[in-house]
């Protein structure tokens, strides 16, 4: 791991992690219209969650705290509790498609805070992963 880094400006050695663990979670992980993949990106302020099939490359159900419909129940919430409530949003969304297991894809964020409070409301909104 040493050799592949060191010639990585410091700047960019957090990205250059990040991209490593998402290929590594990305290459396991792969969705289909029966069990999509539930990719999540989060930034500073913002977390966003997506259904996709790979074998067409279509999205079929999104969620994120800019959402229409939740965008005025969010405010003035903790950050973790946002990242629930889109949880169970998108788990409904894809209940209401009749989508019932997914496959979770961290896309290189560690599983704790944001990422694990939004996968433990899609599983509380039904779905199995």
């Amino acid at each position: 791991m040493k050799a592949t880094i060191q010639f990585i400006r410091k700047k960019n050695l957090k990205a250059a992690l990040h991209e490593r663990r998402k290929m590594r979670v990305r290459k396991k992980v792969d969705g289909d219209s029966a069990t999509p993949r539930l990719s999540v990106f989060k930034s500073a302020r913002h977390i966003y969650v997506r259904a996709i099939d790979d074998t067409t490359g279509a999205t079929l159900a999104t969620a994120s705290t800019v959402d229409k419909e939740l965008k005025a129940d969010l405010q003035g919430q903790k950050k973790v509790d946002a990242a629930a409530k889109v949880g169970a949003l998108l788990g409904q969304r894809l209940k209401d498609k009749g989508v019932n297991k997914a496959r979770f894809d961290r896309n290189g964020f560690r599983y704790r805070g944001r990422v694990a409070a939004l996968a433990t409301a899609v599983r509380e909104a039904g779905l199995e992963f």
